[in-house]
């Protein structure tokens, strides 16, 4: 046994780098419980960045583009990338109506204010970007620049539809290789530049992890809001509230292929808002995944901008 132990390798490990995060949670108004992720320093001086995912997604969409802006050489922000309740880490409600944007909103507001911040760049991508247009009636303040991330006032039927297809028909994959599968196969002709690495990764940020197997991350009563929804009828829209953002910087990219931000709607964007900064994502659909570099470049580039006119 000693000579055993003679030959055992020495322990010359690196220290463990620091966490990228900090695990929050956050009590709703309603008493339900919030998971956020939080990224870089909380005494930052930089203008904060709040990260706001999509119907089923949840705050791993944003991690690539959270390290990107809290670890900036030249203004190093904290970034908060909340899941919505029924999502993530964040507690399932036991009434599935409570799953609409404005109890998101609401939300929104309670994490806010239990992590002390007043004014924020708002990242908001689809159902997250329609939060954030309601926040412009609730706390118009805080709203210092809004990134909205392939949505807009309107949204497409057909794409609703689709997701709602693709939701529907989804099952809980056996593996890792299996949810990549079912993921290229459900968005590839949307996204038709992503290769198999990014398909894995696409799964890792879609499926939580249960003991080395892909599960479900949100709660499946979440797609009972939308069997109550007619699509052949024109959607509810949101102008009045996107008007209500005409204090901040709005910054909107879209997906080339999206099927939810129409043409027509950005179009109808730019002529109220002629300011409005355009990024049309090449080979993506709905919704761009802010993975890429020019991307989150072209996003920390106008938080600076806006952050700098705020004075």
């Amino acid at each position: 046994r000693m000579a055993d132990a003679a030959v055992a390798p020495a322990r010359t490990e690196a220290p463990a780098a620091p966490p990228q995060w900090r695990d929050v949670h956050v009590t709703a108004q309603d008493g339900l419980r919030l998971y956020l992720r939080e990224y870089g320093k909380r005494t930052s001086p930089h203008l904060p960045v709040v990260c706001l995912p999509g119907l089923t997604r949840n705050a791993r969409d944003f991690h690539d583009l959270a390290v990107f802006l809290s670890t900036h050489k030249h203004r190093p922000r904290r970034v908060l990338a909340l899941d919505f309740r029924g999502r993530g880490g964040s507690a399932y409600d036991r009434t599935w109506k409570n799953y609409n944007p404005l109890t998101e909103m609401s939300d929104v507001v309670d994490v806010l204010t239990a992590r002390g911040i007043e004014e924020a760049a708002f990242v908001g991508t689809s159902r997250g970007g329609l939060v954030t247009m309601l926040l412009s009636g609730a706390r118009p303040t805080a709203l210092k620049a809004v990134v909205l991330n392939d949505i807009g006032p309107a949204v497409d039927g057909r794409g609703l539809l689709r997701i709602k297809n693709v939701l529907s028909r989804s099952s809980i994959p056996a593996s890792w290789e299996d949810a990549a599968d079912t993921l290229q196969r459900a968005y590839e002709a949307h996204f038709p530049a992503i290769d198999r690495e990014g398909w894995m990764d696409y799964a890792r940020r879609t499926y939580a992890d249960a003991d080395g197997k892909p599960q479900r991350d949100y709660d499946p009563k979440l797609l009972k809001t939308l069997n109550n929804i007619d699509f052949n009828q024109p959607l509810p829209t949101l102008w009045p509230q996107f008007d209500g953002l005409a204090h901040a910087p709005v910054m909107v990219l879209r997906g080339e292929n999206s099927d939810i931000l129409s043409p027509e709607t950005l179009e109808a964007m730019q002529e109220r808002r002629p300011d409005l900064d355009v990024l049309t994502v090449p080979g993506a659909g709905h919704a761009p995944f802010l993975t890429e570099m020019p991307v989150m470049t072209r996003i920390s580039g106008f938080i600076t901008t806006a952050e700098d006119k705020r004075g």
